[in-house]
């Protein structure tokens, strides 16, 4: 599975931030990086983040 984040919609409001902080992160200039292909453990952290996210722009994908 992959996570896509359409980053022209994300707001940087960082709820998947708290929801998956192995997954999701800010830089230093507090825009959004994650990890595109996160390990079957955080899946349910991901599914929560992506649920979290007030303008829904986490997508995941199937392999």
């Amino acid at each position: 599975m992959r996570v896509r984040v359409d980053l022209t919609l994300c707001q940087t409001h960082a709820q998947c931030v708290f929801a998956a902080p192995e997954v999701f992160a800010l830089d230093d200039d507090d825009e959004l990086v994650y990890d595109a292909t996160p390990g079957d453990a955080s899946w349910p952290a991901v599914e929560q983040a992506a649920r979290a996210c007030p303008v829904q722009a986490i997508f995941l994908d199937g392999d």
